[in-house]
């Protein structure tokens, strides 16, 4: 293979598990941590975006259970 490029997946650090975007055109976003599992909310505007740790009700992050490769 050219430059020893690796299977996309296996390299993949997030997982991009919900997406939604309003009338205006911004983006919500929600993405895991293959590594982690921490979850993270990602929003999109022409104003700008964010990045933040999802929380749960207790202001817990909410973490996945991650499977081993």
């Amino acid at each position: 293979m050219m430059f020893n490029k690796k299977d996309k997946k296996a390299n993949k650090r997030f997982d991009e598990k919900l997406i939604q975007t309003s009338q205006q055109g911004s983006l919500i976003s929600i993405w895991v941590d293959r590594q982690t599992g921490v979850n993270y909310l990602y929003t999109w505007s022409a104003q700008g975006c964010t990045l933040t740790p999802l929380l749960d009700e207790n202001g817990k992050v909410i973490v996945e259970q991650i499977e081993a490769n």
